[in-house]
């Protein structure tokens, strides 16, 4: 066993690498103290060089190999203790890498030494599962390391010659081969081609060559020479870097020993750039214009555009609709005091009731309409984006991709109401995502530790391998191959190339064979665990025999759940036993697939082997990681929001992009450019005060009528893209973009703070000063003032275990990130930070076995103890509606967001089309306003940093589910009135009716102007009205009522997962869960509304009839309000009905009784006229 131990300035882990397993030999691999990573940078001016320089190892040893795979080790260890005991500050943990049966590798004294039957250490990084936590082992579990290499076909790589049967290496000549097509061809088929004589043609393009063979060589000798001087630039220090006025733009920033002169005409030779007049290169054409003379041009323009603009709605549209408003509001104040003053003294109870509901709706009204006032639209332009990130320039002259990188985070929790057919077709369309290869990393966490997941994540990345070339050689969309595969349109259209119809097709039946493989692995893993358990039961009984022990004697044998190597599943058993059941299992990490190089790799032909010819398709996937993060009992794992901010942890350890993606498991990237486009706000001028950029939400499988506002278009449509004119759009879960040092807790470079009546008055703030000379002393703006928890001053200052916990890779990784997430130097203005162009362009360092190590211990249960994860750093905790609270914190802190709708849809997923699964899918929605009004995250509880309109939007959120109470009153007014004979006014005459009219006027050209400028239909706005009813009456007042529990009596909130419609067979009905009817407590008030004013419109009219003094206009104008109620109930009636009208029996029993309840209630407080002294009476006849 060999034990390394670190010193108390470093992480305090201790890693042991031991050997064992049933076989005689062993397998062992020497890892490093899971330290902060010298992958970071291996620059000395790098932000981590300050932290590796300080850091010191204080303990030594030797290693000796005895027999039979056991290893011994002479460990010194200098600690403060002099009796050797550890400090209980620290965590200790052990790796154990057991062997395989059919290789026994020596342990090499190396820290870094690998198997020798495999040799590349990404293999077997992807092959190694890594499972650990509390008072566990932590494990590294060698699946297979060489498997992928022999059965990996051979590529052809960007330098070899292209020919067949000719693997030479091919000719260089401005990066490319001697053709403009760029088809690559070696020296001696060039000179077979004919090219060295002029008169040859390209065998790629057919086109003749335009260069001789001596220039190329030339050129060639000169790229080889300058190869090592064009190595992508490092990371600079952000400690030692120092913005100076004076730098030449010529001024080298690569490697030390780089010669101080910049040589301009290699750069422009290379970059086919030009400066203009007066430089030695000029442009074939010239500038020379029709009288002679052309001003320069200027060549920076482009680079300079913005990435993206606002574009305001039209003054037409919204000009006409804020005077609306204002009238509206003028005209429910009249109404309101009109309504005050004429009492019904007849009928005071039900004028009380019905004013009182009413001066709530204005008030709700108010809440929701004043956030709208000021509504935009955003576009980017993704061409300016390539231009300034991907295109050569003075500090990256090969134009390599200065784009930060994206982590994206997929979360499910469980494999059966989360199919994994749904999550495997999310992770492909993040695989084939439009964006740099070697920037993309992709995180699934699996909170239920679920071996169907794992496997399924295992079948994803192997199909990946295919369903990738194939997307980037066609320009397939959508890239969810079930979506693709199943689009009803021509998939021949804008497609060019002749091998397409062909590859589809293979492609195609090689998605059927892996839908087979997904479907069928619940019953495989069944199957084979019930296997090897049999057999494990057999050996049991053949030990008890062997140790004269009586047959007879029961035999207790765990029933395990297996993997296909023959060894034990660390996370959930179907049996759910001790330390393997979803809340008591081991952490897990398997990169299944190691990041990519940063060169890019082309495949081969299509063969037997190969389904598509990628001999011209970059092959590379992005890195693909499986966690689970370790769930004990003791310990509160805090849902949804407890797994993203393991993955946050896991993934700075591991890839550290700057930026976060994060999307449901059945959300998938619908455009492939949707990362780019949110990039593009992230980049612009004044991107680094944004925290978050939130797409709308796009659901597919739902019903073409819409029958219960699933689309919830006016929501994402209306309230989102005026949300966006305040402060930014609310966070709604997924399909949103972020920045980690956002999510980290710290406060924007710039805020401003609003004080002041209705925060007229507007303070700015400079949260990040950066260091300046005497000269610009008097530019810095006032220091900030308030609670020094809540400002950032010094980024690095706030990096304490307190914060963020005890491990300082994930210390190291913070400035690390913010660094990268920086504007460029040339956009940055007063008071903010920039980074040098090209500084991005360097190759991501291989992740080994000891980071991933380190990764196990930050998703252990007991590392967010004492610090801040959960309160303010990361997703935060306390509300089932967690996406809500964190995009409320962020503004709060003084962050903007914004809201980015793309031509073509970014992201699309399910939604719950069941009746009874949508109400309790608002439930949960609604019960985490509720826990939001009553807690500290209350908006009027806001800071100066937010806007006053943003505080009114989320006071509206947490404020909305209490209007249900009023709304159920409301809609038992119209029976309350047909049933007594009265009205909620003393006569209906023409000033009420006036009124009224004005009102419902206004209210339908709201509607319509928000229709105009949102471009919803209005179809979607009566759905949403509808739904509103129905949620408010049913859904609404079960979450108030579960909130004040909570709030009052402490009970605590449990729902279950939403489920996700799994992918319908062919033949199988797409909206069969639309006629389910499962009974729900939910349904009960709507239920009772509806028979109520039936009744009640029964009654009425009978009376009104058969009365000497009929009363029409109170029966018009109960029958008219008891008729509002019911279309707005309508959808919830039909959804009663099912498919063939069945209504189960518990409907009618529930709905009779509460109906004879109130009847009788009824009669009991406004007996029948004449029989007032004996109505109580009961005789028998």
């Amino acid at each position: 066993m060999v034990k390394m131990a670190t010193s108390p300035s470093s992480s305090p882990v201790t890693i042991t690498v031991s050997s064992g397993g049933k076989t005689g030999g062993s397998r062992s691999m020497g890892l490093t103290s899971p330290v902060p990573r010298a992958s970071f940078s291996n620059n000395p001016n790098s932000p981590l060089s300050a932290a590796r320089s300080s850091r010191a190892s204080t303990g030594g040893g030797g290693i000796r190999r005895l027999s039979g795979g056991a290893t011994t080790t002479t460990t010194t260890t200098t600690t403060d203790n002099s009796n050797g005991e550890i400090n209980p500050e620290f965590v200790s943990y052990t790796v154990h890498i057991p062997p395989t049966p059919d290789r026994s590798v020596p342990l090499s004294t190396s820290q870094t030494s690998l198997p020798e039957d495999c040799k590349n250490p990404t293999s077997y990084l992807s092959g190694t599962i890594f499972t650990g936590g509390f008072n566990s082992v932590t494990r590294g579990h060698v699946i297979d390391c060489s498997e992928v290499e022999i059965d990996k076909p051979p590529l052809k790589s960007g330098l070899i010659c292209g020919m067949k049967g000719c693997d030479e290496k091919a000719m260089q000549i401005r990066g490319s081969g001697p053709c403009e097509c760029g088809f690559k061809i070696c020296k001696d088929c060039y000179i077979e081609c004919g090219g060295n004589h002029g008169a040859g043609r390209c065998p790629g393009c057919k086109e003749p060559y335009h260069k001789d063979v001596s220039e190329s060589e030339e050129e060639e000798e000169e790229e080889e020479e300058s190869e090592g001087e064009d190595q992508a630039l490092p990371l600079p220090s952000m400690a030692e870097f120092k913005l100076d006025k004076r730098l030449s733009l010529v001024k080298s920033f690569k490697a030390q020993n780089h010669p101080p002169e910049f040589d301009h005409t290699r750069w422009l030779f290379e970059t086919k750039g030009t400066y203009g007049y007066g430089n030695a290169v000029w442009p074939k054409d010239g500038y020379g214009g029709s009288n002679g003379y052309e001003p320069p041009p200027d060549f920076g323009e482009r680079a300079r555009r913005p990435l993206t603009r606002k574009v305001a709605v039209s003054a037409a549209i919204l000009s006409p609709y804020r005077l609306l408003i204002l009238l509206r509001l003028v005209a429910l104040g009249f109404f309101l005091t009109w309504r005050v003053r004429h009492p019904n003294h007849e009928a005071m109870w039900l004028w009380g009731m019905s004013i009182t509901c009413e001066l709530w709706f204005a008030f709700s009204w108010l809440l929701d309409q004043l956030p709208k006032l000021c509504p935009v639209n955003r576009v980017t332009d993704l061409s300016v984006l390539k231009e300034r990130f991907e295109s050569p320039n003075l500090r990256n002259p090969k134009g390599r991709s200065d784009l930060p990188g994206i982590d994206v985070f997929v979360s499910t929790a469980d494999p059966e109401k989360e199919p994994p057919l749904v999550t495997a077709n999310t992770i492909l369309s993040i695989l084939a995502v439009d964006y740099p290869v070697e920037k993309v990393a992709c995180y699934l966490s699996d909170d239920g530790g679920a071996l169907l997941t794992f496997e399924a994540l295992a079948e994803t990345a192997s199909f990946a391998r295919v369903w990738v070339p194939f997307c980037r050689k066609h320009q397939i969309e959508p890239r969810n191959p079930e979506a693709y595969f199943g689009q009803k349109r021509d998939f021949l259209k804008n497609k060019v190339r002749l091998d397409f119809v062909r590859e589809r097709r293979r492609v195609k039946r090689e998605y059927d064979e892996f839908k087979v493989r997904i479907n069928s692995l619940p019953e495989s893993i069944r199957r084979r665990s019930d296997a090897y358990n049999a057999h494990e039961e057999l050996r049991a009984k053949k030990k008890q025999m062997e140790g004269g022990s009586s047959i007879s004697e029961p035999i207790k044998v765990p029933k395990a759940t297996w993997m296909s190597d023959g060894s034990h599943w660390a996370g959930t058993w179907a049996s759910a036993e001790p330390e393997h059941s979803r809340g008591d299992h081991a952490g897990i990490i398997q990169a299944m697939l190691a990041p990519p190089n940063a060169e890019p790799e082309f495949g081969a032909e299509a063969d037997a082997e190969n389904l598509i010819d990628s001999t011209d398709v970059d092959i590379r996937l992005p890195m693909l990681v499986y966690v689970s993060r370790e769930k004990r009992p003791a310990y509160d794992h805090n849902k949804k929001a407890g797994a993203m901010n393991a993955l946050v942890r896991t993934s700075a350890i591991m890839s550290n992009g700057p930026f976060i993606l994060n999307l449901d498991c059945d959300h998938y990237i619908y455009n492939s450019l949707a990362i780019r486009e949110g990039m593009c706000f992230m980049l612009d001028r004044g991107g680094d005060r944004i925290c978050y950029v939130q797409f709308p939400q796009r659901f597919e499988g739902i019903d073409p009528s819409d029958r219960y506002a699933n689309h919830n278009t006016v929501f994402f449509d209306v309230g989102m893209r005026a949300f966006d004119g305040l402060q930014g759009p609310m966070y709604v879960g997924t399909g949103c973009i972020f920045r980690r040092t956002a999510l980290y807790g710290f406060s924007p470079p710039r805020a401003t703070e609003h004080r002041g009546w209705l925060g007229r008055k507007k303070i700015k703030l400079f949260l990040r000063k950066r260091k300046v000379s005497k000269k610009e002393e008097d530019e810095v703006v006032v220091p900030i003032n308030g609670d020094h928890n809540d400002d950032d001053a010094d980024i690095e200052s706030l990096l304490i275990p307190k914060r963020f916990g005890n491990s300082t890779s994930l210390a190291a990784s913070i400035p690390v990130a913010e660094y990268q997430g920086r504007l460029l130097q040339d956009l940055q203005g007063r008071g903010t930070h920039g980074r040098p162009a090209g500084s991005l362009a360097v190759p991501r360092e291989p992740l080994d076995a000891a980071t991933v190590a380190e990764a196990i211990s930050v998703i252990s249960c007991f590392y967010e103890d004492k610090t801040e994860w959960g309160k303010r750093v990361g997703w935060i905790y306390g509300s089932v509606t967690e996406d809500v609270v964190t995009g409320y914190r962020m503004h709060n802190r003084g962050w903007r967001s914004v809201y980015c709708v793309t031509k073509r849809d970014a992201f699309r997923g399910t939604a719950p089309i069941n009746l009874t699964d949508r109400l309790h899918q608002v439930l949960r929605w609604a019960t985490g306003s509720v826990e939001i009004f009553f807690s500290r995250n209350n908006a009027l509880l806001a800071s100066p940093r937010m806007k006053f309109l943003q505080r009114v939007a989320y006071f509206n959120v947490g404020m909305y589910p209490f209007t249900s109470g009023f709304l159920i009153l409301y809609c038992f007014l119209p029976a309350l009135s047909l049933f007594s004979g009265q009205f909620i006014v003393q006569s209906v005459n023409a000033t009420f009716l006036v009124f009224l009219l004005g009102i419902t006027i206004t209210l339908c050209l709201l509607a319509l102007l928000e229709i105009k400028w949102s471009g919803i239909t209005l179809h979607d706005w009566w759905r949403n009205e509808q739904f509103w009813l129905i949620g408010g009456t049913s859904a609404h007042p079960a979450a108030v009522l579960q909130g004040l529990l909570k709030v009052i009596a402490g009970v605590d909130i449990s729902f279950t997962l939403t489920s996700k419609s799994a992918t319908p067979e062919d033949g199988d009905d797409e909206f069969a869960d639309l006629y389910e009817v499962k009974w729900s407590f939910l349904m009960v008030p709507p239920i009772t509304i509806m028979m109520v004013n039936m009744i009640a419109i029964a009654v009425g009219v009978s009376r009104t009839l058969y009365s000497p003094f009929p009363q029409w206009s109170r029966l018009v104008g109960g029958v008219f309000f008891s008729f509002w109620v019911l279309c707005h109930l309508y959808p919830f009636a039909k959804g009663l009905l099912g498919r063939r009208g069945k209504v189960p029996t518990i409907v009618y029993v529930w709905s009779g009784l509460i109906s004879i309840i109130i009847s009788m209630l009824w009669v009991y407080i406004n007996p029948p006229a004449g029989r007032t002294q004996d109505y109580l009476n009961f005789q028998f006849p």
